[in-house]
């Protein structure tokens, strides 16, 4: 450690024991928690001392509160904005646990697919699959396979008439 961090670290715990009680109850009155307030103060002395240079501050209270302040409106936003996605999560149906119902219905209806795909040929089940699942082209199918593109065409049109069927039932 150089000179001049020693020497930078030194003002900046001197301004701590000058003024940290002060800005302290200063933020107690604006949070109405000491913990918090004791976060921010400490906050804010963390940040003076990852400063570069802050030897010598004229008006050493006036640059805290400053600091202090933005890091209030910070906390102030989070506080605001948590509800707000909080409530978001709540109504989001990605994030919300089915019920027992819906559930159960999923289940019979993931057993239904998966009959189905047993009950296709090996060739027919491949086929749908590369492509509903892997997003791939018909010729990439028939290229994946080793089949020809009418067969492919062909697969498909037996994969979706029994996908049809199911539905129906």
């Amino acid at each position: 450690m150089s000179g001049a961090d020693t020497s930078h670290r030194d003002y900046v715990g001197a301004l701590f024991g000058s003024h940290y009680a002060w800005l302290c109850s200063r933020l107690y009155r604006q949070l109405d928690s000491r913990a918090h307030a004791e976060d921010i103060a400490a906050d804010t002395f963390a940040q003076l001392l990852s400063a570069l240079d802050v030897a010598p501050i004229r008006q050493p209270r006036a640059l805290l509160t400053t600091i202090a302040q933005r890091l209030l409106y910070q906390l102030w936003r989070r506080r605001d904005l948590e509800p707000a996605y909080l409530d978001v999560l709540d109504n989001d149906e990605a994030f919300s646990v089915p019920s027992p119902e819906n559930l159960a219905q999923t289940c019979e209806a993931l057993q239904a697919v998966d009959q189905w795909l047993d009950g296709l040929p090996a060739k027919v089940r491949a086929t749908f699959l590369l492509s509903r699942l892997n997003g791939l082209t018909y010729p990439a199918i028939a290229a994946e396979l080793g089949v020809s593109r009418r067969s492919v065409s062909d697969y498909m049109a037996r994969a979706l008439n029994g996908r049809l069927r199911l539905r129906l039932e």
